[in-house]
């Protein structure tokens, strides 16, 4: 993205050194699931995706992808546990490297959201517990899913999952990603053993703040031994009560994971905006505030949760964060960085074609911003 004279006054537009990146401005564009990845193999097309959204100095977050096979829980999402995969993922890094762009990689597992017919030889899902989940509306506002009852993990095998995301993040950067994000968000299995809501557990993982964010700290310490602290991020929604995963004091949970990450000198903590409700909608209603956790952490803060143009220059002045995460109007908007500076108006997003399968529609398909339109808005 070329820089403008406007581009000093515009907080979203300015330069930002998170750890060893120089990024160019603060537009992230928040890890978004495609559901494009057939087999679990990204596709070429997903080099055209990333590679419209990438700017130079722009950072980009991947879909989410799954750590091993007992990791997935939707159909055509992408993984990172076998050398097809990382093989798979070498030209979609590069052709956003080609760019200029620097590329994470969302690590995740999805815990008790699956059913049995995407685990390893149908068996149960694991998780945290072995509680249920109710049946829920999938993301794409129509489709109900229903869930297999989850195989509460034994303590000894806990290791095992910690060597999972181990693998994936080396893979990950095997694969060229300059980093990974660990989901620790969203009612996955991370965010299963972190809430007391789905933790009903009696041993060293379960009870007291520190048991429930042992297993996530563990995910942290394996993960920035594996490939180095400069090059991990995580992401936590403490406040959003997503897939029957509230907490009790969301607010004690937050600052307590915020700090004891401060020990492993992460890159990053990306975290969902108390205002996001189940649907994934901000209600603005949200007794709650980020600026505690916000305080507390010493690394690079990046937010994401119905932000626009305007909430995001001025989460940025009011130094609320450092970089904001866009969802759905990055989705739409490819040049999103551009149409900001310009302050042009933005694609409509289409939530109807944001989960199918199609290589293109939906996808690649969302119009760039015309030049000689560009031209005329002032």
């Amino acid at each position: 993205m070329a820089a403008s004279k406007s581009s000093t006054t515009i907080p979203l537009l300015t330069p930002y050194k998170m750890g060893k990146y120089e990024l160019s401005h603060r537009i992230v564009l928040a890890p978004l699931t495609r559901q494009r990845s057939y087999g679990t193999i990204p596709q070429p097309h997903a080099a055209i995706y990333y590679s419209q959204r990438a700017t130079n100095g722009g950072l980009l977050i991947a879909e989410a992808t799954g750590v091993s096979d007992t990791a997935q829980g939707y159909p055509n999402t992408p993984g990172i546990w076998t050398k097809e995969h990382v093989e798979a993922w070498k030209p979609i890094v590069k052709a956003v490297h080609d760019k200029g762009g620097v590329f994470f990689c969302q690590i995740w597992h999805v815990g008790r959201v699956a059913n049995s017919n995407v685990q390893p030889n149908g068996q149960a899902p694991i998780s945290s517990t072995d509680t249920p989940l109710a049946p829920l509306v999938r993301a794409n506002g129509f489709d109900v899913a229903h869930f297999t009852p989850p195989r509460r993990l034994r303590t000894d095998e806990i290791p095992g999952i910690v060597n999972d995301f181990r693998l994936a993040a080396r893979n990950a950067v095997e694969a060229g990603f300059d980093g990974v994000e660990i989901h620790g968000a969203h009612g996955y299995l991370i965010d299963q053993f972190l809430k007391d809501e789905a933790n009903d557990r009696t041993d060293q993982y379960g009870g007291s703040l520190e048991n429930r964010c042992r297993f996530a700290l563990e995910v942290v310490e394996a993960v920035v031994n594996e490939i180095g602290k400069e090059k991990v991020g995580i992401r936590i929604s403490p406040f959003a009560p997503y897939k029957q995963c509230g907490d009790s004091d969301p607010q004690a949970l937050g600052l307590y994971l915020v700090k004891a990450l401060n020990r492993y000198e992460i890159a990053y903590v990306h975290t969902v905006e108390p205002r996001m409700n189940q649907a994934g909608e901000s209600h603005h209603k949200s007794p709650y505030s980020l600026k505690p956790m916000r305080e507390a952490f010493n690394g690079t803060f990046i937010v994401v949760g119905g932000y626009d143009r305007e909430d995001g220059n001025r989460a940025i002045a009011e130094k609320h964060a450092d970089l904001i995460a866009f969802g759905r109007h990055f989705l739409a908007n490819p040049d999103l960085p551009k149409r900001f500076e310009l302050n042009a108006p933005l694609n409509k997003f289409h939530r109807e074609t944001a989960y199918t399968s199609d290589p293109v529609i939906g996808y690649t398909d969302y119009p760039f911003l015309d030049e000689t339109e560009a031209s005329k808005v002032v």
